[in-house]
């Protein structure tokens, strides 16, 4: 089929899958288009796609269907029905969906005679076929049996137990008498007192049970026997809003005579707080409605009307149980009784407390409730003043102080009073419902029982949105059962089919074992916790919710049991941490409410009450309270708890189902609104997965579900079968019959011990086999012709035998004739093998001597000798096998010695040419390794010198980069001074100018003056006068030319050295002698003086050599320059001294040309160099190099008077560019030139 026709099933929320068509794969998805144009089109992946087949075809088995899956399976059960089939089968598993309606001739006498031992699969499926099944298993395997009906609450189950046990009834009940009507009028009467409406179904059943039908030796049925599990107690006393009480109030109320109710004083359901809270409205049809005064009617039921169900009528209901209950064998008066404890309980839910005032506390009975607590102690043959007291106060006795068990009432708080109320109801109900039951079992006796089917009816997996102790109880219930459904179907089913060697794959199903582990665990399982919690003086459900969380929660996602804040639904998310906890199912997560789980745990009474109605008027009241457990009594270390009783009960019929052979009934609800017709897909999905049916399709899908043992099949189909068919062996007998029938090899299998066949073929093999004569002779004739075809094929195989024997034995015959010839040829080679083996081993010598030529080869010495030994062993090994060869004789003992011999000569011949081999290898070896020293050891030094020239290469360019940039830093800072002293020349300048114009107008003024002073005078000495003042002075002012040029510079270098020299005050060396600077310098260690020595020493040898140089001739100032004419003209620039070192280290090297006036050649020959060592601020070291002078090495301290007086920022160097050289470039010309070792000033003071 093409992919654009393919039809498939795809998942949907609402509708649990829908038909579509496959139009694209996208990779791990694939684009549909639903049929249905309700729905859109959509991606969905792989795992939610599955084949559609024929989606019209229905089939009763589900195994039948092309595609195994679940929506195949789905889609057939609502195909069914629709069509009001309601069965189905997987494999041996009844599918059961509740049609909330009556089916025609559904369950008639007619369909269960139909049925009768009819295989399963022959008919359509039915609850009645599953009935027959386990009756016939029983019959065949000699086992008992178990029907565990089970589903949610509404899916029918009561009603499938109700017909379940009327097949059995009615077909094998007849000799029983009585027996058979009181088996099933014990149905009515457990639905009175046991069922309820619910949210989720009219005729819920608020309890488990257990019925077992028991059959004696001849398989009729003998008795019977009921078991009762978990009854609501708590429905008692409080329902829903749309849920009710149990039946029995109602029928009382609608259905009871007017005389009965009016001696029980029994009106409307609206007059009772037991019954007004919930659903006050009767179930009714239109005839019985009419029935009903106004008087019994609640508001609900005159304003809505009665409540409508197919199997429930109140009015009706309440003759059926009074009738059943006499037929199981209750006296008049043992019913008046009983429905006057039902009354009583009504009448004592309305007895309300009042506080009570004054110091002592407690409460009283409010006026308006004393008629109800009369009513109820008449009913309950108690003293109303008595009962008054026990509501209200409670015995206790005490153990200290007075005597021991002395008695003390206690009188109780208005809240105690309602609670011991309550109490006291449920216990009254409760002992009542186990009385029922009791005189039911009572009224079925067996006396002799060989088997028995019993059928399993337990309330449902419960989810509501608050769930309580009822809840968790009912769902550890079905936790265990859905263990036992996993173990009998899937798991015991796979590992049957591993030990018959069956190869079927293997199916993955959820194990449920950690959840129930987490609930029944002795030592830490919820029932355990709450047990403890329970014993203690004063039990809190917080606490008890705090300790399941610490012991058994956890914090991953994946753990069993959380916080209910984690929990999906909102409502469940405002539970607090200490009031509940989330369980994860089997079937998914419930949050359950745990403020009453320590109430409903313990259902005992308190001492006074249990007392007061022990000694009651009423031998039912008695009867029920006669064989108590006093929980009170025993204390609470010794009590047993409503959990513990239900573990036992579990535990015990889990063991009967164990033992039984088991058949599975899964009910399912089609709608969640109880209506027929109508079915929800996704809800009846939902069940389906949880009830793990989608498993057991998947195993079925590979599985055998029908098996048989082979001893079994033979007993049951020989007597069918002529005697000479009779007497073949069980598993042949079944061979010829399976094989006989023509059946596809895919169709059954042999095991090790049964046969087993797929769903639906054995019935088609029982149904041959139990067909009429003329088709059973033709079974015969089949099975002789397979027979007589089996034999045919065995004596084939004897010829065939018997010519592979003949065969085998002429193959023996020609290895016997091997045989000997090899013996023979063995025992002349045993005769001649030393002496061929000798020539062998010694020719293998020769080889030896090959080598022996290959080594001599290689000899420089004494090769000729080699030779001629190797020669003459050559000889000897020829020489002596020709010996071995001319006697035939000679022993094995002589040809080894002759081996021996030439063994050793060749070994010692080998050895020594080995020797010298070694030797000559030795010395070889030798003189090549100390080449191979000698060359690494050049190699290794080469390899260090490279190295460290490259080293040095590398610290040398770094630190000529580190000289060139304090060089370029140097330059910038000398560029930034010059800039800033040539603005203060420009500005001291212009204020000489200002000077020098302000002087040269006074000296006019004042020659003004004179020339008017020395007219005046003229004039006195001719006129004899007298001229008063004396002539004005004039003054020298330096005119504006002198002003320029040199002096200019003299003058602002003068200031600039003033400034300089501020900071060297600190030592006055004005009147210092040079002798005393020059010891100074050598000798001292203040750092500070030193330095004030240096600069005054040097300050006096400038002013020295400017005199000399002033004076002397030129010839001789070119003959005694002490440094390069670039250096002196560099120091006529004046400039500011720097204030320590600014930049670069103390210690700074130099080299520029230099070429020295007065020589004969060139100015290329008399070119040579000029070094310079500068500790700090002046020379240490100086060095002139010529090509054809003796070098000149000069050293401070020693040679100050021809050395360079000039400090290092007066000569320049650190502005030329390549002029600084490294240290080691001084130091090796230096050192080469025959300089003396330096020593800093202070370390010859140190020395000195």
């Amino acid at each position: 089929m093409t992919i654009d026709k393919q039809l498939v099933w795809v998942r949907d929320g609402t509708e649990g899958f829908v038909l579509a068509r496959l139009q694209d794969l996208m990779g791990e998805e694939a684009d549909v288009i639903p049929l249905d144009n309700r729905h859109q089109r959509r991606v969905a992946a792989f795992d939610d796609i599955f084949p559609a087949g024929d989606p019209a075809k229905e089939v009763d088995d589900n195994c039948e269907l092309m595609f195994l899956n679940e929506a195949t399976l789905l889609n057939n059960i609502l195909n069914r029905y629709k069509k009001n089939k309601i069965y189905t089968y997987v494999a041996n598993i009844l599918l059961a969906v509740n049609p909330y309606t009556d089916i025609p001739d559904m369950y008639s006498s007619s369909t269960i005679k139909k049925y009768q031992g009819r295989s399963l699969g022959e008919l359509p499926p039915h609850v009645f076929a599953i009935a027959d099944k386990a009756f016939r298993d029983m019959k065949a395997l000699k086992q008992s049996q178990s029907i565990i009906v089970s589903g949610e609450s509404g899916a029918g189950k009561t009603e499938s137990t109700k017909y379940i046990l009327k097949y059995l009834c009615d077909l094998w009940a007849q000799a029983a008498g009585p027996i058979e009507q009181k088996i099933l009028d014990a149905n009515p009467i457990l639905e009175a007192f046991g069922n309820a409406k619910t949210t989720r179904n009219n005729n819920s059943s608020r309890f488990g049970k257990f019925m077992e039908v028991h059959f004696n030796n001849k398989y009729h049925v003998a008795g019977g026997h009921i078991s009762h599990y978990l009854l609501e107690k708590s429905r008692i006393c409080l329902q829903g809003p749309e849920e009710r009480n149990y039946h029995v109030f109602y029928l009382l109320c609608a259905g009871a005579p007017q005389e009965l109710r009016a001696a029980l004083k029994i009106t409307k359901p609206d007059d009772y707080l037991y019954l007004k809270n919930g659903c006050t409205q009767y179930f009714t049809s239109p005839q019985s409605e009419k029935k009903i005064s106004a008087s019994q009617k609640s508001k609900e039921q005159q304003t809505k009307g009665g409540l409508r169900d197919p199997i429930l009528d109140d009015v009706e209901d309440f003759q059926r149980l009074h009738q059943a209950l006499s037929r199981v064998g209750l006296s008049d008066d043992e019913k008046r009784g009983v429905y006057s404890v039902v009354a009583a309980v009504l009448h004592l839910g309305n007895v309300a407390f009042e506080e009570e005032g004054g110091a002592r506390g407690g409460c009283h009975v409010a006026p308006n409730s004393e008629p109800a607590l009369a009513t109820a102690a008449a009913l309950l043959g108690v003293d109303p003043g008595e009962l008054r007291m026990a509501l209200v106060s409670r015995l206790m006795q005490s153990s200290r102080g007075g005597m021991k068990g002395t008695a003390i009432m206690v009188p109780l708080k208005t809240y105690e009073a309602n609670n011991a109320r309550d109490a006291l109801a449920k216990a009254i109900y409760s002992r009542l419902f186990d009385f029922i039951v009791h005189r039911i079992n009572s009224s079925i006796p067996f006396q002799t029982s060989s088997y028995y089917i019993g059928v399993l009816d337990i309330a449902g997996f419960e989810y509501f949105q608050m769930n309580s102790f009822e809840q968790f109880c009912i769902n550890y219930c079905n936790e265990k059962l859905q263990q036992f459904f996993n173990e009998r179907i899937l798991k015991n089913e796979q590992e049957l089919y591993k030990r018959e060697g069956l190869n079927v794959p293997e199916i993955r199903y959820v194990d449920n074992q950690d959840c129930i582990d987490l609930i029944e665990s002795k030592n830490h399982g919820i029932f355990h916790i709450l047990d403890e919690e329970s014993k203690l003086p004063k039990p809190d459900f917080e606490h008890f919710t705090l300790s399941v969380h610490k012991e058994l929660g956890g914090n991953s996602p994946n753990a069993r049991i959380q916080v209910a804040r984690t929990s999906r639904l909102k409502a469940h998310r405002a539970l607090r941490d200490h009031e509940g906890f989330l369980l994860r199912h089997f079937a998914g997560a419930v949050c359950y409410s745990t403020s009453q789980f320590i109430e409903k745990n313990n259902d005992a009474l308190h001492a006074s009450l249990e007392f007061l109605v022990q000694e009651s008027n009423s031998s039912l009241v008695q009867q029920l309270f006669q064989n108590t457990d006093n929980n009170n009594a025993k204390g609470k270390l010794n009590f047993i708890s409503v959990g513990s009783k239900f573990q036992t009960q579990l535990t015990q019929l889990m063991g009967k189902l164990k033992e039984n052979g088991t058949n599975f009934v899964r009910c399912i609800k089609p709608n969640s609104r109880m209506v027929g017709g109508v079915i929800e897909g996704s809800l009846v999905l939902t069940q389906l997965q949880c009830s793990g049916t989608a498993s057991v399709l998947a195993l079925m899908e590979h599985g055998y579900p029908s098996r048989a043992p082979f001893a079994e099949l033979h007993a049951l189909y020989k007597d069918l079968l002529p005697a000479r068919l009779q007497h073949l062996t069980a598993k042949l007998f079944c061979q010829a019959i399976v094989h006989s029938f023509g059946l596809s090899d895919k169709d059954y299998k042999f095991g090790v011990t049964r046969v087993f066949f797929r769903p639906g073929k054995y019935s088609e093999f029982d149904t041959i086999m139990r067909s009429d004569p003329e088709g059973l002779k033709a079974i015969v004739e089949s099975v002789l012709a397979w027979l007589v075809k089996a034999r045919w094929r065995r004596s084939i195989f004897t010829a065939l035998s018997v010519i592979k024997l003949k065969n085998k034995i002429l193959y023996r015959q020609r290895c016997l004739i091997k045989i000997q010839n090899s013996i023979r040829g063995y025992l002349v080679r045993r005769r001649h093998q030393p002496r061929y083996r000798g020539i062998a081993k010694i020719k293998t010598l020769e080889h030896n001597l090959q080598d022996m030529e290959t080594v001599t080869a290689q000899l420089k010495k004494e090769k000729e000798n080699a030779k001629k030994n190797i020669e003459n062993l050559r000889n000897s090994i020829r020489s002596a096998c020709a010996a071995i060869k001319s006697n035939p004789n000679i022993s094995r003992t002589e040809i080894d010695q002759l081996y021996t011999k030439l063994t050793k000569d060749v070994e010692t011949q080998m050895s020594a040419l080995k020797k010298a081999m070694a030797d000559q290898k030795n010395s070889e070896e030798q003189e090549r390794l100390r080449k191979l020293e000698a060359e690494m050891r050049a190699a290794e030094e080469a390899k260090k010198l490279e190295q460290e020239r490259l080293r040095q290469e590398e610290e040398n360019r770094r630190l000529k980069a580190e000289m060139e940039a304090r060089r370029k830093a140097e330059e910038a800072e000398r560029i930034r001074q010059e800039e800033q002293d040539r603005a203060a020349a420009l500005k001291l300048q212009q204020q000489l100018q200002d000077a020098a114009r302000a002087d040269e107008e006074n000296r006019e003024r004042l020659e003004q003056e004179r020339r008017d002073h020395e007219m005046a005078v003229r004039l006195a000495r001719e006129t004899n006068g007298h001229v008063e003042g004396s002539p004005p002075q004039l003054r020298s002012f330096p005119t504006m030319d002198s002003m320029n040029g040199e002096n200019k510079l003299n003058r602002s270098e003068r200031v600039r050295m003033q400034q300089a020299m501020q900071g060297k005050q600190k030592y006055d060396l004005s009147k210092w002698k040079y002798s005393e600077l020059r010891d100074t310098i050598n000798t001292s260690c203040d750092i500070e003086l030193l330095e004030a020595c240096r600069h005054e020493f040097h300050r006096r040898l400038k002013v020295y050599h400017a005199w000399k140089a002033k004076n002397a001739r030129k010839t001789t100032m070119a003959e005694q320059e002490r440094a390069p004419q670039s250096i002196m003209d560099a120091a006529k620039t004046p400039r500011l001294p720097q204030k320590g070192d600014v930049l670069g280290a103390r210690h700074r090297y130099f080299r520029i040309p230099f070429v020295r006036a007065g020589g004969g050649g060139g100015a290329e020959e008399r070119r040579g160099w000029w070094y310079a060592h500068f500790d700090g601020q002046y020379v240490a070291r100086q060095m002139e190099l010529h090509p054809d002078k003796t070098p000149v090495l000069l050293q401070a301290g020693v040679d100050d008077m021809q050395m360079c007086e000039l400090s290092l920022d007066e000569t320049g160097l650190t502005r030329k560019r390549g002029a600084e050289i490294l240290e080691h470039e001084f130091e090796r010309e230096w050192a080469q030139h025959n300089g003396p070792p330096y020593r800093p000033p202070h370390s010859r003071a140190n020395r000195a």
